[in-house]
């Protein structure tokens, strides 16, 4: 039930995303857009309470319900992240709005950004522990939580490996091509494609 529930809550956040920004930039329903957006949040309050409530009634834990709480702690990290990404993309392509900004491409704010996406990793991962964690108290010494504490350090190592990754960004800055250091990433895109 639980895995069922985790693919029926991501496909839900995907349909009400595609939803929001539709009614948003399509129909021009801001107020429909933003109900639709905030009910996003709902379908984690749903994975959690049917993942607790499957734990009450005696369910073995296991890897189900470990993804179910990595998947609540990458949809609090990430969740607003990828909205806010989307919007500046649909409101580009569907309204007429200015091309998004993508990420630095080199130097101290290429490491910046990787730096601050490591942190929600961390969020990501700290939110998955800590739920697990939970559920390792609420199931107490009569079951076996070995499946949760797995997902624990499967968490752990993943936010790990996230931030040597992140690092080498600040340890080895990439470097912008000759003549475009001074230039802002849009021309410095620009000018990188009109060598290709």
């Amino acid at each position: 039930m639980v895995v069922a529930l985790i693919i029926i809550c991501e496909v839900g956040f995907w349909v009400l995303l595609a939803l929001g920004l539709g009614a948003r930039y399509l129909l021009r329903w801001r107020r429909t857009s933003v109900v639709l957006l905030l009910c996003e949040p709902v379908l984690e309050l749903v994975l959690f309470a049917a993942t607790a409530w499957d734990l009450k009634n005696g369910a073995e834990p296991g890897w189900a319900h470990g993804l179910a709480a990595v998947y609540i702690g990458y949809t609090v990290a990430y969740g607003h992240y990828t909205i806010r990404w989307l919007d500046g993309h649909a409101a580009h392509r569907l309204a007429g709005g200015p091309r998004p900004a993508g990420p630095p491409r080199y130097g101290m704010p290429r490491a910046r950004h990787e730096g601050a996406l490591w942190l929600r990793t961390l969020l990501a991962a700290a939110v998955a522990t800590a739920l697990l964690q939970g559920a390792v108290w609420y199931v107490g010494d009569g079951g076996d939580v070995s499946s949760l504490r797995s997902f624990q350090w499967t968490a752990l190592r993943a936010a790990a490996l996230h931030g040597l990754i992140a690092l080498t960004y600040l340890v080895w800055p990439k470097k912008a091509p000759a003549g475009t250091a001074g230039l802002p990433v849009e021309a410095r895109t620009e000018k990188e494609g009109a060598r290709r």
